[in-house]
């Protein structure tokens, strides 16, 4: 099991999930999406469905969440049912290269630190433009090169903390996406990353029940499973921010039209 596949493995054990840009990347990307009462959305990548909770929850929208993982799909159905919104959402596992959905099905399809994953990003990326409806939006938040190349320490660190064959792209390689896809109207705006706010992401994804409830099954995790135990050294080892981090490396939003 590789770096990548252990944190993934483990976030779903503990039901942890994040992407940069917390909640206000989040509202955001409902904002520039139209998102809004009665709208149906396709969440790629749901992770432990914490955006799917709160898109239903802020804007009474049903949502469907996928993840390529079946552990993170029965995570999000227990966020669900705790939080009252079992009717309001669904969940299913799939991938984001071949989504097991009809044409023209959603108002909306969002992403969050998703595309930047699969291999071939232009076909997921026309994936989500294949179930969207006429008229309907797509929204991105991932990854982004501010500055590019990036010097060397930086690429490694990002192949350790992101996984060796994630590959961030920039602004305009995020718009060539959507724009081979056939959308229109095409929004963008990257921010450089506060680590500041970033720290404090957790807790306002999760509210203070949730994250206690993470807190501790990782507690149980990590003195119940020695893979755990050597996962948490390896990043503590590996896991010091790059100087001038901030200067190349951040996030941004794109949107686009169908």
């Amino acid at each position: 099991m590789d770096h990548q596949e252990s944190f993934f493995d483990f976030a779903a054990e503990v039901g942890l999930t994040k992407h940069i840009g917390g909640v206000k990347a989040t509202e955001e990307l409902a904002k520039k999406c139209h998102i809004g009462q009665g709208s149906y959305v396709l969440d790629v990548g749901c992770g432990a469905g914490i955006t799917p909770s709160i898109l239903a929850k802020r804007y009474g929208c049903r949502v469907v969440g996928v993840d390529i993982r079946e552990a993170m799909v029965k995570r999000s159905r227990q966020w669900a049912k705790r939080a009252g919104l079992s009717d309001m959402l669904e969940f299913r596992a799939a991938d984001a290269q071949d989504l097991p959905f009809e044409d023209n099905l959603f108002d909306a399809v969002i992403t969050e630190s998703v595309t930047v994953f699969p291999e071939d990003k232009q076909k997921a990326v026309s994936e989500y433009a294949r179930v969207t409806k006429p008229g309907g939006y797509i929204g991105l938040n991932e990854s982004t090169w501010i500055l590019y190349p990036p010097p060397r320490e930086l690429l490694d660190w990002a192949a350790k903390d992101l996984g060796e064959n994630v590959d961030p792209l920039t602004e305009s390689g995020w718009k060539g996406l959507l724009e081979t896809a056939g959308l229109k109207e095409i929004l963008t705006k990257v921010y450089r990353v506060d680590l500041n706010e970033e720290s404090k992401g957790m807790l306002q994804r999760y509210g203070c029940t949730g994250t206690i409830s993470v807190m501790g099954r990782m507690l149980r995790l990590y003195f119940g499973n020695p893979a755990y135990r050597k996962f948490v050294k390896e990043v503590k080892q590996g896991g010091v921010i790059p100087a001038h981090l901030v200067d190349y490396f951040g996030y941004g939003i794109y949107v686009g039209r169908k």
